[in-house]
């Protein structure tokens, strides 16, 4: 038996507003040659199917290209709903998905019935809100630990019935690397689940962190097909071809347009060599000038075109701890504070002007209305 484990495709999701959807249909295209090429039986999502409750059209029609080519290619499926899923919109149709190999499971109640391919059962535990399952499953507290051992004692005892066992679970266990894209899930009560939680199954297949991770042997986050926060800069992304009874490796996605943070000076940025590497790069860039430069990021995106995010953090800048006067002043000289203030010089002329000219503005308009 042989799966491919992957989690977390969010699809619809964007990146600083620049659209994903073109890199998800070539993740989609990497799955299916994968399937054919390494004659694999099923494939898992571990949640987080869609970016939001409410996706955009353009992403439902990417799910049903990828789940009808997964289909053709010789896989059957199996995903379930993650934190970011409308378990309601993503269960549509799935009585009719199931008689044709796509299994959808986004019931808290349905997670230890499986889905038996070759003698081999497939559990699909959906992202477990703990409040919304507390009453029923007589909980004794608002944890995802609570609510994921009421789920696997029930599956457990299932289990012995069959050849092998595989979990497909959407949390965030205890000691597992999380980065700045995924939501987070403490809401409804303590948010991390313990390791032994899982024991007593052939392998888990978890969904939710975004870097691949190998919790034990047995129990692995595959993470998301894309980078999807400058924090995911140097991932490797991909999935986990898993042999049952066998060896498990990595299979590495492709990558549309790295990411990549870079730090330093202006004109050093502009003009060391060394740098040319990440020009085709969606970059997060840190100037650290004195002062800070004039247009910034129009001079940046001459060399670094793909440049979406700029800060700074001037080297050797010390806050004023004193804060500065503000009422009774001219609304001007506040202004001018500022600009001296974010910039590390005073403004210009040129911009002083247009400071008076915008706050001489803003006051024939308070007059007028």
């Amino acid at each position: 038996m042989r799966i491919l484990h992957t989690s977390d495709w969010h699809l619809g999701r964007s990146f600083h507003r620049e659209s994903l959807l073109a890199g998800q249909a070539a993740f989609v295209d990497h799955l299916v040659e994968t399937v054919r090429a390494e004659r694999v039986d099923v494939v898992t999502v571990s949640g987080d199917v869609y970016d939001r409750a409410l996706p955009p059209v353009d992403a439902v029609a990417l799910l049903d290209e990828a789940l009808a080519r997964l289909r053709a290619a010789g896989a059957r499926v199996v995903l379930i709903s993650g934190n970011h899923d409308s378990a309601l919109r993503l269960r549509f149709g799935s009585a009719l998905f199931e008689a044709a190999g796509v299994h959808v499971r986004t019931s808290p109640d349905q997670a230890w019935e499986p889905v038996v391919v070759e003698g081999v059962a497939f559990y699909g535990i959906p992202y477990l809100e703990p409040e919304l399952v507390r009453a029923a499953w007589e909980l004794p507290d608002r944890s995802h630990t609570a609510a994921l051992s009421y789920a696997m004692e029930r599956v457990r005892a299932d289990a012995g019935r069959h050849r092998a066992a595989v979990v497909l679970s959407h949390c965030f266990v205890t000691g597992g690397q999380a980065s700045d894209s995924e939501r987070d899930i403490s809401v409804g009560g303590v948010a991390h689940v313990p390791l032994q939680v899982f024991d007593g199954v052939d392998y888990v297949a978890l969904g939710h962190l975004h870097g691949r991770q190998r919790m034990s042997a047995t129990v692995r986050y595959s993470g998301s097909p894309l980078a999807y926060s400058f924090s995911e800069a140097g991932q490797v992304k991909g999935s986990w071809l898993v042999t049952l009874g066998g060896e498990t490796e990595f299979v590495p996605a492709p990558v549309p347009r790295p990411v990549a943070r870079l730090r330093g000076d202006l004109d050093d940025l502009l003009t060391r060599p060394a740098h040319a590497a990440y020009e085709d790069h969606w970059l997060q860039i840190t100037l650290t000038d004195a002062v800070r430069p004039r247009s910034a990021m129009e001079r940046l995106r001459a060399r670094f075109p793909h440049t979406l995010a700029l800060s700074f953090d001037p080297v050797g800048a010390v806050a004023d701890a004193r804060p500065a006067r503000v009422s009774g002043r001219p609304e001007t000289e506040v202004a001018l504070d500022f600009v001296r203030e974010v910039r590390g010089e005073p403004a210009v002329p040129e911009e002083e002007s247009l400071l008076r000219q915008a706050i001489e503005m803003s006051r024939v308009k308070e007059t007028m209305a």
